[in-house]
């Protein structure tokens, strides 16, 4: 019993620090949007096409894309005009017209939910021609505010790896914030991995490669939960602190996955348990677990590893452009 009672304070105490790289006040219970998207209903009450248009609730990414498919020029533009919120967040929807459905967002964006904190996906680099896709899924404290670190980390990413290589920055889930029971538990995760399967199935759908996927912190326990559900080529995470999963075989994937910590982060002082479903199990960086370890002596912090002139972030590259 007393072992017992050693682990699970181990892991209410560890996992309530995992991943925070923001504020140290109280939180938790973040909300996850939910419902509708904005402007769902006038899109499922317009007939105006003389189709009836897919509901976001139920609709497939392939079932969106063949009804993009049967659309003209005029007709596409003219959804764009009426209905800019679900059409720029509809996956499956073609890559240029979630552009310009989300144009008032900023220059190449993927997704625009200003619901709660807010949820967005922003390419750098030419996506519809690239020969390779990676995808950043950051860890807690992201949001709509705090999204320019992510989309920092996907510019230098992509410059590193070349312009054959599109990367987007992918804050497309409710994340923990601050310090609370949302940073010990899977259950952010959870709706993320659902999130994050649904955007790499739109993406396959648009007949782009498949993606590798960059999961920093907390995000690298939402890639944990989804994949085995996508069809991504790597799976690469970093200061993880776990992934829900005792080795890569639990992961139930056929991608390459890889692991990076660096010494001077201070996740790896944190005890990787899961106890009643508080913390997240096993260490990705550890030699049982299984991935192929990446370089990082060299990376200065838990939010360092996509720094330019690192080890790391040259490894990142070669696996981005699929050299390694």
């Amino acid at each position: 019993m007393r072992r017992f009672m050693t682990l699970l304070t181990t892991a209410v105490l560890t996992t309530l620090l995992v991943g925070s790289t923001g504020g140290w006040a109280s939180a938790s219970g973040e909300r996850v949007p939910g419902g509708l998207l904005p402007g769902t209903a006038a899109w499922l009450a317009d007939d105006s096409l003389g189709k009836v248009l897919p509901d976001p609730a139920t609709a497939t990414p392939s079932d969106v894309a063949a009804f993009f498919a049967s659309l003209t020029g005029a007709q596409r533009q003219r959804l764009i005009e009426d209905h800019p919120t679900v059409v720029g967040n509809l996956d499956g929807v073609p890559v240029k017209v979630r552009y310009q459905a989300n144009a008032s967002a900023g220059e190449q964006v993927l997704a625009y939910d200003p619901r709660g904190r807010g949820l967005i996906a922003r390419v750098v680099g030419d996506l519809e021609n690239a020969a390779r896709v990676s995808v950043i899924v950051p860890g807690s404290d992201i949001d709509i505010s705090t999204f320019d670190r992510t989309a920092r980390w996907a510019a230098d990413l992509q410059e590193e790896a070349g312009e054959d290589t599109a990367v987007i920055a992918w804050a497309g889930y409710t994340t923990p914030s601050g310090i609370g029971l949302d940073l010990a538990t899977g259950r952010l995760a959870e709706a993320g991995a659902e999130r994050l399967t649904r955007f790499t199935e739109g993406l396959d759908v648009a007949g782009l490669p498949s993606p590798s996927l960059f999961c920093h912190s907390y995000g690298s326990v939402v890639c944990g939960l989804a994949a085995s559900d996508t069809d991504a080529r790597d799976i690469v995470v970093m200061g993880s602190p776990g992934m829900r999963a005792d080795d890569v075989t639990a992961l139930g994937t056929d991608a390459h996955v890889w692991a990076a910590r660096s010494p001077d982060d201070w996740i790896g002082r944190v005890p990787h348990v899961e106890v009643l479903g508080l913390g997240h199990g096993a260490d990705p960086a550890s030699s049982d677990f299984g991935a192929t370890v990446l370089p990082a002596d060299d990376v200065s912090a838990h939010d360092a590893y996509f720094t330019p002139g690192t080890s790391t972030l040259t490894a990142f590259a070669a696996i981005a452009d699929g050299e390694r």
